[in-house]
């Protein structure tokens, strides 16, 4: 057992020393305990890849097609932009300690994760991974709404998203501009999935990578009309008429449960 689990540790070590060996000098970084090594990894990672992937992003829809995809008096001016960036790296540190946490309990053999693909056959991993994404997506659903539901919680925590709550001010840096409690609840089905389904590492982490990328794409108020994923189309309409569209990569979860609202089929213009 013991054997199996330095495996994790191996991985994540892996992954330590590509982000930590390359970015920050090695005196600094090496002598700290495994666990912040891996916090300070997911910091450094999460924050490049929020303003490499929220820059290029905005860079493409608001300049090399700008009013293609939207009007002008659609663009985010640059001091909301700028204040969705403050938020999210308030946060930043704390959204990080999620995986970090997540990443130590699979390490010391809390979690149901399991190394290699080989452990289980690829049949058995494609099974689990539908799994996971369908109880991902649930809980996300449900943890979501509740958050709107429940008043003290909308009023304390998912409030500071959504002043965010229309066109000219959704931007994909909104994208991790919440509460830090409140992002963290969001993100939690991906961790309390790894206790109950038999999943892959790598690919756990991947799909934290994807959902990073995932929430930038859904604040750019563009229409993408890929059925069913939960575009930004539909996102915006949630961050304007509060009570639609709680879902995350689909729609299902709002069709089952009725808060489904379409952006044609209501007739909302996007671009």
């Amino acid at each position: 057992m013991e054997e199996y689990l330095q495996l994790f540790v191996e991985e994540t070590s892996f992954y330590n020393n590509i982000v930590l060996g390359n970015l920050v000098p090695a005196n600094l970084y090496q002598p700290l305990p495994h666990f912040l090594q891996t916090w300070l990894r997911n910091f450094i990672g999460g924050t490049l890849l929020y303003f490499i992937s929220g820059f290029l992003w905005c860079y493409y829809i608001y300049h090399l097609k700008r009013n293609v995809y939207l009007p002008k008096d659609a663009i985010p001016s640059t001091k909301a932009m700028l204040l969705q960036i403050m938020v999210a790296m308030k946060a930043m540190p704390w959204y990080t300690l999620l995986p970090t946490v997540s990443e130590y309990m699979v390490e010391t053999g809390w979690s149901r994760c399991y190394p290699r693909i080989s452990d289980v056959g690829w049949a058995a991993y494609l099974i689990y991974l539908a799994i996971y994404l369908v109880f991902v997506e649930f809980g996300i659903y449900w943890m979501h709404r509740e958050l709107h539901d429940i008043k003290p919680l909308y009023k304390i925590l998912h409030a500071t998203h959504h002043i965010y709550n229309k066109q000219n001010t959704l931007s994909p840096f909104a994208g991790l501009a919440f509460h830090p409690l409140d992002g963290i609840l969001q993100a939690a089905p991906h961790v309390m999935a790894l206790f109950l389904i038999p999943t892959h590492l790598t690919t756990h982490i991947a799909l934290l990578f994807i959902e990073a990328i995932w929430t930038a794409n859904i604040h750019d108020c563009i229409h993408g009309k890929l059925w069913p994923v939960m575009g930004a189309g539909y996102h915006t309409i949630h961050h304007t008429t509060y009570r639609h569209n709680y879902g995350h990569y689909t729609i299902w979860m709002d069709w089952m449960f009725g808060t489904l609202r379409d952006p044609v089929s209501d007739d909302v213009k996007f671009a």
